[in-house]
Order: C-alpha cells, then sequence, then structure tokens
C-alpha cells in the first residue's frame, strides 16, 4: 500500500502519518508541505521531528518539502510512488486571514487541489495500469471545512443541507474543492470523500486557532477578545477522533457504480467529523483558564476577567458551528467520544511541556 498525505507537517496531517505509522504492517507514506510561514514554522519542524523518530520497521517514510500547487513535483510523486490512496490535507487555512490575503488560498486550495485531482486521474491510464498490476489512485480522502455551511441557520448541519452561500473565501475555496471531487468522481469514476471538520483542537495545533491563541495572551498578560459578545457556539473535534474519522474513511472508498445511461455513477461522499456538542465560548474559556490553572501554567489567583473582552462579530466569522455526524456513525461505526475538558487538559499538558 502507497500512501500520499499531503499537508504532512501540518496539525492533522503529522497526526495522521503518526497513526499509519501504527496501523500499517508495511508499505510507503509519502508526505509533502510547503512549510509557509502562516504561523510559526518551528510547530511545522517539532511535528516533522517527532514523526522522524517514530518510523516502524516495514515502513517506508519519505518528505518533501514542496507545494502542491507546484504540478511537475506532484506529477513525479504520483509517477514515482504509484498511488493506491491519497489525503489531501494541504491548505491554506483560517477564515480572517482569506479576506486579507486571498492570493495564497487560490493557489493552494484550488490550484493545488486541481492538480492533485489530474494526477489521480492519470494515474488510472491504461499504460500504468499494466505495471505491476497497479489499477491507479483507489480513494482520494480530501479536507473540506464546516466553514461551507456560512450562515445556515438550521442546527445541527447536516450534509444534506444547502451550502450555496460562504460568507468567506476560505469557505469558498472548500466548498469548490467538493464540487471539483464531484465532477472528477463523475468523469472519470474517481472515488472520492470529503470530510468537513469541525474546529479541531489538541496539542501542537494551529496557534492561530482561539484556545491556542488565548494560551498565549494570557500567559503574556494580555487581554483575549471574545467574538460576538461570547455568543458563539463552536462544535470543538480533538485532533485523535478527526484521526480516527479519517483512517476509517480510507479503508472505504465509496463503490464504483455504472447508471442506467452505461456512465459512472459518481463514487462519491461528503461527511461531517464534529463531536455533535457545540460549546459556548465563555463556557469554553472557563474550561480553558481551569485547565491552565491545574497544569500550572498560571496561577490559582489569576485575574481572569480582567483580561477578557467582549468584542463584536468579525468579518467572515459565523455564529454557531453544529456537526450532525449521524452519516458517519451509520457508515463507519464512529462518533467522535473526547471532551472538551480532556482536550484541553493534553493541550496545557502539552503546551507546559514544549514551552516550558
Amino acid at each position: 500500500m502507497n500512501i500520499l498525505v499531503t499537508g504532512s507537517a501540518g496539525f492533522i496531517g503529522a497526526n495522521l502519518v503518526k497513526r499509519l505509522f501504527k496501523e500499517m504492517p508495511e508499505g510507503t507514506i509519502v508526505g509533502i508541505d510547503n512549510m509557509n510561514a502562516y504561523y510559526d514554522v518551528s510547530l511545522k519542524e517539532y511535528r516533522l521531528h517527532e514523526l522522524e523518530k517514530e518510523v516502524p520497521q516495514g515502513i517506508s517514510y519519505k518528505f518533501y518539502w514542496g507545494s502542491i500547487a507546484d504540478r511537475e513535483l506532484v506529477n513525479q510523486l504520483f509517477e514515482e510512488y504509484m498511488f493506491d490512496i491519497v489525503v489531501n490535507l494541504a491548505a491554506q487555512a483560517g477564515v480572517r486571514y482569506s479576506i486579507e490575503n486571498p492570493d495564497v488560498y487560490i493557489e493552494s486550495n484550488i490550484i493545488g487541489f486541481y492538480n492533485i485531482l489530474e494526477a489521480c486521474r492519470h494515474s488510472m491510464d491504461d499504460v500504468r495500469c499494466k505495471m505491476d498490476g497497479y489499477h491507479g489512485v483507489q480513494h482520494l480522502v480530501y479536507a473540506s471545512s464546516s466553514s461551507v455551511y456560512g450562515g445556515n441557520k438550521k442546527v445541527p448541519f447536516s450534509v444534506d443541507d444547502r451550502v450555496d452561500n460562504p460568507v468567506s473565501l476560505y469557505a469558498a475555496t472548500k466548498k469548490s474543492n467538493e464540487l471539483f471531487a464531484h465532477c472528477y468522481s463523475k468523469l472519470y469514476d474517481i472515488p472520492t470523500t470529503g470530510l468537513r471538520f469541525f474546529t479541531v483542537y489538541g496539542p501542537a495545533g494551529r496557534p492561530d486557532m482561539a484556545y491556542f491563541g488565548f494560551t498565549n495572551k494570557l500567559l503574556k498578560g494580555e487581554t483575549i477578545q471574545i467574538y460576538n459578545y461570547g455568543n458563539c457556539r463552536r462544535d470543538f473535534t480533538y485532533v485523535d477522533d478527526i484521526v480516527e474519522g479519517i483512517v476509517r474513511v480510507m479503508k472505504k472508498a465509496p463503490e464504483r457504480q455504472t447508471g442506467e445511461d452505461g456512465l459512472p455513477i459518481p463514487p462519491y461522499k461528503v461527511y461531517n467529523i464534529g463531536g455533535g456538542q457545540p460549546e459556548n465560548l465563555l463556557d469554553f474559556v472557563q474550561t480553558l483558564q481551569e485547565e491552565l490553572v491545574r497544569a500550572g501554567l498560571l496561577p490559582e489567583d489569576y485575574d481572569f476577567e480582567a483580561h477578557k473582552q467582549l468584542v463584536p462579530m468579525q468579518p467572515g466569522d459565523v455564529p454557531t458551528t453544529y456537526a450532525d455526524a449521524t452519516a458517519l456513525e451509520r457508515d463507519f461505526g464512529f462518533t467522535p467520544k473526547i471532551t472538551l475538558r480532556e482536550g484541553l487538559r493534553k493541550f496545557a499538558e502539552w503546551y507546559k511541556e514544549f514551552y516550558g
């Protein structure tokens, strides 16, 4: 089994590779990441270093420093390794950043994803499929986002809901990924599965996420800003639950079928991966501060009220994210289970060890 994980130095990507080390008895795992400076590159380097220490016997692991927007590099990797499964996690993340820096979203999330789709398509060319019994990419799993739901007022969010009104460029690129994938599934019979992630958090996560940013500021004695005056709810999903969902989905590609017109019925699926228990931001902050005190990062008498500021909603943000993950549970027997307190406790303990 040869597997490509794009964005493998990223938060979810690195955790997925680590899990695959434990899951796979043998095979090849190839990672690629452009290591951009959207956030502290030392965190990405730390994740890669942790991976290098854990490569098991029987697994060939290769990492490439490059961008999926580099079509020549992508094609080279596909030709050399003849991937069976591709997990595309490489993307420019962040809602607010997309307002000020739209170019990088088009480059990575649109052009980069197109390059991956084209490489998957050509992996099934007749000449290549005669090589050593290789049959091309059998499953493309890719990251979408809860952001595609935009300002939907119906909750919880279901994959059957219409998602035609994104409120950020980031959300628009993720919805575009789903449309591109459907098109390639239909035209070229490529099994694709999109996963809409809901506010992923955990140790060695992204510093631009609220739990990480709040921690940085509180430890510096700065004031944290809580948007929409605290009237936001987020469906937080611990990274181990996200990885569990990805691994289960990887193993079960949508079935290839032929329709009455003799053409492929698109082997295409989309799932939510979220905890299904949205937390009010004020309750979230309360839990975070309790775990920071418990970990010894902040003193017990820390004046949190003096370091909190309630502010209006930011452009591109949404008041609520809330996952209906019944389809994931139905098809894969899995629902995220790690509680917010348990996840924030693990984060606080990691933070103390890493920065301590």
